[in-house]
């Protein structure tokens, strides 16, 4: 399974994870903005390069990395998720998320680790 893959099933993970909570603002992968795609792809290529080199990245890792990627980018923080303002609420140090937030980046972290044991990384 290529990155792709990896990244459209990190996405539908979040995505469901976000429905079960009440958020309905993400879309299926092939709907989803390009910058969301590929700040997900990014996220696959951080995980899997860390793990190749031996590393384990944590939750503050994967936060961290995705922020970077989106300030890079010229987002900002705002209190609401917007595409064209590029403005996002969880563009706070790690610390600041709930802990909601913060179970994202474990599941997308697992995600990536689960394909990487399998060897389909």
């Amino acid at each position: 399974m290529g990155l792709e893959n990896i990244a459209r099933v990190c996405h539908e993970a979040n995505r469901a994870y976000c429905h079960e909570s009440g958020d309905y603002s993400q879309s299926p992968w092939d709907a989803a903005p390009e910058s969301q795609r590929e700040s997900v792809r990014h996220g696959v290529r951080f995980y899997l390069r860390a793990l190749a080199d031996g590393r384990e990245p944590t939750g503050k890792d994967a936060h961290d990395a995705w922020k970077a990627f989106k300030v890079a980018r010229e987002w900002k923080y705002g209190p609401e998720k917007d595409e064209a303002a590029k403005t996002h609420p969880c563009l706070v140090d790690y610390d600041e998320l709930l802990a909601e937030q913060k179970f994202k980046d474990y599941l997308f972290i697992g995600i990536v680790k689960t394909f990487w044991q399998r060897g389909l990384g």
